[in-house]
């Protein structure tokens, strides 16, 4: 196959999202401003919280996840000004008998701001995106940033880029708030080569792993109320902050920051999914052979499609002669093009047309693949926040499950490969039976783990007894809301996933921000799942746990799911 016609056929996670909301499937998530009634509307159909703070400000709004699976029509939120305002407000919730949740952006799957069907009279939900945004940085060798828990990615990477300075990697959203992002231990993907010397501070795990300070809301026995206490990074204690899964309401952290690199990302489309996720050994241009040359990819793959899209990226200090030079992130404008025909495809798959599901990926491939040639962006070079941001907020609401693989560097080919056998093995029978649970993308992104001494409940946290485990392979599969068969076929896979890495050459756990603890009817579900195999797979789970109890024991942070999960 050539290049231009690789690049034809090939299909880009977004295309496939912005087909679906020209189909009516997509609506944005989180807390919606259009239905924003005051306090004190005639309006209001909540009943006001008994003697709430005065001068905060409290609405009536509605809160819609990233997926839209978890939907409240009417919820009190409270719009923090100040971290002296979260206090206030902890205080007020624990005098009270309420539970604070903190919110961001609301770019997630999991239940761990609100679970579905929850019943929320007697919960605040306090958004940290309208105010708490400030953002300092400091030069240095390396430098340091600190941000208020409600600014986001795309503000802070612009800040340290003026600065000449960045992250080594991202995650591929900016529209994320910094305090949601380490509450699930985010990550972007990349690893430094055997040959490569990276700027001191720079770092290739969670993001949480760069934290050197953080300030919380926790209580304080000898003063009989919440406080602001700032926790450095030598407190064995942050190690249960740096990654709270929403036990904890953190309102500022500072993070190390590298001298900034310039990167350049090649798209490539023009090699067989048989070869890239191919058995270890194989040669030819694998996972691992990409691993190896560059440190930093990921790669993104369609059901029943021939090739996947691959995301290579490389340090380039100076533009290569054909790479095309981006000064801003989100290269990837084509992405929003789509055609009636791939509407009407997905809105019969989202109707239950399943069989549709190869016809319109493939359509889909051949639209975005002219899209990347037309736009010149299948070889794109700029400072690192340009090319590591390519999804941005339009993306629809697909769902998906994820998991973090630790392993050492010479498996992660056999990681991917076993991975990859499985899904295509469920996924063929599935289809012989008349079913295709998934029509979204495999997407796989590669990091280093975090250090042993670093965030007690981050899924990328290295085992003090296999030390050679050192890079995680991050394994997430999708499809769109309500496709039917879906949740058996992830708790298959799931089930596959816990019992292949078991610790003879890896070990799993679950991305937070993903689904996981599937049964049959859902994700976060299994009782077996969260109460025996999720909290086993940390060695650090049970301090995690009764530290955060320890600063929060009114449990004022907390939720139903959180009750469960983090007794």
């Amino acid at each position: 196959m050539s290049d231009d016609s690789a690049r034809r056929t090939s299909l880009t996670r977004r295309s496939l999202l912005t087909g679906a909301a020209a189909a009516g499937l997509a609506a944005a998530a989180g807390l919606q401003p259009a239905h924003r009634i005051p306090a004190g509307s005639a309006a209001a159909t909540l009943t006001p919280p008994p003697g709430f703070p005065a001068g905060i400000p409290l609405a009536q709004q509605a809160f819609r996840n990233w997926s839209l699976e978890i939907v409240i029509e009417g919820v009190w939120t409270a719009s923090a000004r100040t971290p002296d305002d979260v206090v206030t407000l902890a205080n007020w919730a624990h005098q009270h008998g309420y539970r604070l949740r903190a919110r961001g952006k609301g770019h997630t799957w999991s239940p761990l701001v609100v679970p579905a069907g929850a019943d929320t009279n007697r919960t605040v939900i306090v958004d940290t995106a309208s105010h708490l945004t400030a953002v300092t940085v400091r030069g240095g060798n390396p430098g340091s940033v600190t941000a208020q828990a409600g600014a986001t990615l795309d503000r802070i990477l612009a800040r340290l880029e003026e600065s000449g300075l960045g992250l080594a990697t991202t995650t591929a959203p900016g529209d994320l708030t910094i305090g949601g992002v380490l509450a699930i231990g985010g990550h972007g993907t990349g690893v430094p080569t055997a040959t490569e010397n990276p700027p001191a501070g720079s770092g290739f795990g969670t993001l949480s792993s760069l934290v050197t300070s953080l300030t919380a809301v926790v209580w304080s026995a000898a003063e009989g109320r919440y406080v602001l206490k700032t926790f450095a990074r030598s407190d064995p204690d942050i190690r249960a902050f740096l990654v709270h899964l929403g036990r904890a309401f953190v309102t500022e952290v500072t993070l190390t920051a590298a001298a900034n690199t310039r990167l350049r990302c090649q798209n490539w489309y023009d090699v067989n999914v048989g070869t890239v996720f191919g058995p270890p050994g194989t040669g030819g241009r694998t996972i691992s052979s990409y691993l190896d040359r560059t440190g930093r990819i990921e790669a993104i793959w369609f059901p029943f499609t021939d090739v996947p899209w691959l995301k290579v990226w490389s340090v380039a200090p100076t533009k290569p002669v054909f790479a095309r030079q981006i000064d801003t992130p989100y290269a990837y404008t084509f992405a929003n093009r789509v055609t009636e025909e791939m509407s009407r495809l997905l809105g019969e798959i989202a109707a239950g047309g399943g069989d549709k599901t190869p016809a319109f990926t493939k359509l889909a491939m051949s639209i975005v693949g002219s899209g990347l040639i037309v736009t010149g962006t299948w070889d794109v070079w700029g400072w690192s926040k340009n090319s590591l941001l390519y999804v941005e907020p339009t993306t629809l609401r697909i769902v998906e499950a994820g998991w973090a693989v630790l392993t050492s560097r010479a498996n992660v080919q056999r990681v991917v490969n076993d991975f990859y056998a499985r899904y295509q093995s469920v996924l063929t029978a599935h289809q012989g039976r008349g079913s295709y649970p998934v029509n979204g993308p495999i997407e796989l992104r590669i990091t280093g783990t975090d250090p042993v001494d670093g965030p007690l409940l981050s899924p990328a946290r290295a085992r003090p007894d296999r030390p050679e485990w050192d890079t995680v392979v991050w394994l997430d599969f999708a499809t769109y809301p309500g496709t039917p068969g879906a949740a058996p076929f992830f708790r298959e896979l799931e089930q596959w996933i816990w019992q292949t890495y078991n610790g003879s050459y890896a070990t799993v756990r679950p991305e937070w921000s993903k689904g996981w603890a599937y049964t049959d009817s859902g994700p976060w579900r299994d009782p077996a799942t969260l109460g025996g195999t999720v909290p086993a797979a940390f060695d650090g789970w049970r301090t995690a746990r009764d530290t955060l109890n320890s600063y929060d024991p009114a449990r004022v942070f907390s939720n139903t799911f959180l009750d469960t999960l983090l007794p």
